[in-house]
Parts: C-alpha cells; structure tokens; sequence
C-alpha cells in the first residue's frame, strides 16, 4: 500500500493521491484503508516513514564506508539529502506532512521528528568522526549538523518546488563551497 501510494505521488503529484484512487490501485476499498490509516495525515506519515525507512537504510550503507574519506561520505549524504529536482516525490510527501505538522498531534510530530533525529543523529557521527581522523575542522558536531541541514532544508525546498536559479547542481555547488570554507580541511 504503502509503495503504490508513493508511486501515485510520483506520477501525479498529491493532488493525485486519493483514498478511493489508492484502493482501486491495491484492490481495497477506501473504506478498508481508512481501517488501516484512519485518515489521509497517517496516510501520508506513515508512506513517509516508508520512504524515509528505504532511505535510512541507503544512508547507512553510504555511511558505514570507513575506508572513504569523511568528505566523500559526507558529499554522499548531502547528494541523498537534496532532491532529485522539482516534484521529488520523497520532498513532495515531506512538505505536505510538515506542512499538516501544524495541526498534528503528539504522537505524529513525535514519529516526524524520529525521521529528522535519524538524519541528524548520522551526520553528527559522520562529523565526529571527521574531527577525530582531522579530516575536518575541529567544530562542535551537533551545532555544525543543526546548520548544515537547516541550509541543506532550505535549498531543498528550492529545488522541489522550482524556484529558478536553485535547480540541484547549483544547490550541490553551493553546498560543495559551504563545506569547502567552513569544514574541510584539504
């Protein structure tokens, strides 16, 4: 259920994604789903937390590559961070959850800040680490990593909703020279 709905914000975008629409695709009635998500907002979390689940675990592989330098790994975090380019449907379900967050309750913006925690948690080690091997500069991991991906945020909400002039190359670019001038040391 929860692939064939991230496969109908792949091709149609949200607006898309109806319960009666997603039971046709997996042979339920939406009445059947709403038993299993109760609304549209679970829907939506819980694909989330499917997709986020399947990146985690690309994350963690890219990670795991001790015998690369830091700023290669971390070069490769910063490439599965960003989208792909405007309506990345991974970006495109991420707004809309953060987008309802707003009215959202405590158990649901507990599970969206896990999601964000296991991206955090990752890059800090990865910083750490880099600090440790003096493959970056000597910076406080967990302040460095609220930044980076407050920055890595921005950008990307760029790049998933068009603006001109921040397509994903010239985002990476950006953030190439960011780490450049304020972390790496060779």
């Amino acid at each position: 259920m929860l692939a064939a709905a991230m496969a109908t914000i792949a091709e149609r975008g949200l607006e898309g994604l109806t319960m009666a629409g997603l039971g046709r695709d997996v042979g339920m009635s939406s009445g059947h789903l709403l038993y299993y998500f109760r609304t549209k907002d679970e829907l939506l979390l819980r694909t989330l937390e499917w997709s986020e689940g399947r990146l985690g675990a690309e994350r963690s592989a890219l990670l795991s590559r001790h015998h690369l330098p830091v700023a290669e790994r971390l070069a490769a975090y910063v490439e599965l961070y960003v989208p792909d380019g405007p309506r990345d449907p991974h970006w495109t379900l991420w707004l809309e959850v953060w987008n309802r967050s707003q009215n959202a309750d405590a158990e649901a913006r507990e599970r969206q800040a896990a999601i964000e925690g296991a991206w955090h948690r990752d890059l800090v080690a990865l910083l750490a680490e880099g600090i440790s091997r003096g493959e970056v500069r000597p910076v406080d991991p967990d302040r460095y990593a609220t930044r980076l991906r407050a920055l890595l945020d921005g950008f990307s909400v760029h790049v998933a909703v068009d603006i001109p002039g921040t397509g994903r190359e010239q985002v990476l670019a950006h953030v190439r020279e960011h780490l450049t001038d304020s972390l790496l040391t060779g």
